[in-house]
């Protein structure tokens, strides 16, 4: 008995082991601060002072469109997109870059590598559609061999991407705080949320910082987006004197109470005692402004909710922030030919070096 229960004891032992094993191998586990590749063209020209640049930002929610996308984690029954829709998407979305003709883009849900993206490398695809953009830099924000959700069941792969048509020199991927409330086995599998900081050197100038970022969703009920507003503002105020910077994303907060007020699909995705994004939206300049917004709302709404039929976009979740140093000349979110292709819609910068 003695004999058969040591067994007992090593049998479990040993299978624990092998999972904690698997579960470590197969997800992803980066550095709270790490070096991203940069890949520029020999041709790539460098910024110029005096210079108008223009910047797009833009969660492409993995080209999978706006429509049929009532997708699991916002409780919906719609499978995942089929590859003739994420490759029709991908074109589109190409097609709308190149008409608006911004000289940066900074992209959020970006797959590559996953399951439900038919395993394709959508940074690839994009370049191959915008040859204009002769420098780009990436880094995963969700990576695992398999994720045992049954909703995903397969691999994971999402990306945070910067398309240039202008040199960059360096890109630091900074890890932003998780989801607190997850248990230690979810968070393997969980998003690993980042900022990446990339520079663009300036003829005879200072560098040019460009900040991509998605903040957590579904993290309500913890302390998770005010740390993360917290280390976003930190990574800002450590950036030198005078260092012209734009930052743009997926910020997942809504701008002011009024918004929060105005709001109630699924207010538990929202802080009801006032949003954590007002530390930041009050500190630094933005597109959308708050004055933009408490003026006016409904022209600055960035989000479509997928269970609205019709995709009306109802909140602003979607900023790009810039150096008060930055002469801005013109910003917007961009509805028309994007509403089709996200549940999220573009805003342009506009600003003179």
């Amino acid at each position: 008995m003695k004999t058969l229960l040591k067994g007992l004891v090593g049998l479990v032992l040993l299978v624990g082991i092998g999972f904690t094993s698997w579960v470590y191998l197969s997800t992803y586990h980066p550095a709270d601060v790490e070096s991203e590749a940069v890949h520029n063209q020999a041709d790539t020209p460098t910024l110029l002072p005096g210079q108008t640049v223009k910047v797009l930002s833009w969660n492409v929610q993995f080209m999978a469109g706006n429509q049929n996308n009532h997708f699991f984690y916002d409780d919906g029954p719609d499978p995942w997109p089929d590859k003739d829709t994420v490759t029709k998407v991908t074109d589109n979305v190409a097609a709308f870059i190149q008409a608006q003709d911004p000289d940066i883009v900074l992209l959020q849900e970006m797959d590559d590598e996953a399951d439900r993206t038919h395993l394709q490398d959508q940074t690839q695809m994009l370049l191959a559609r915008l040859p204009q953009y002769t420098a780009y830099t990436e880094t995963f924000y969700w990576k695992a061999d398999y994720v045992p959700h049954p909703a995903i069941a397969g691999r994971v792969g999402m990306k945070l991407l910067v398309l240039s048509k202008y040199a960059l020199s360096k890109a630091t991927r900074y890890a932003l705080p998780a989801i607190t409330t997850d248990d230690i086995v979810t968070r393997q599998f969980n998003l690993k949320r980042a900022m990446l900081q990339v520079h663009l050197p300036v003829e005879g100038s200072n560098e040019l910082v460009l900040i991509n970022t998605h903040l957590s969703a579904f993290a309500q009920g913890s302390d998770t987006m005010a740390r993360q507003i917290d280390t976003v503002m930190a990574r800002l105020a450590s950036l030198p004197e005078g260092t012209p910077w734009v930052m743009g994303g997926d910020f997942n907060l809504l701008p002011n109470d009024a918004a929060l007020a105005s709001y109630t699909e699924l207010r538990s995705h929202y802080n009801d005692q006032g949003t954590e994004l007002y530390p930041l939206i009050t500190q630094y300049p933005s597109v959308p402004s708050l004055a933009d917004i408490e003026a006016d709302p409904s022209p600055w709404y960035t989000y479509m909710s997928p269970l609205d039929p019709a995709r009306t976009p109802d909140r602003t979740i979607d900023y790009i922030f810039h150096a008060p140093t930055l002469e801005k000349t013109h910003g917007a979110v961009l509805l028309g030919d994007a509403k089709p292709l996200s549940d999220h819609l573009p805003i342009v910068l506009e600003f003179t070096l």
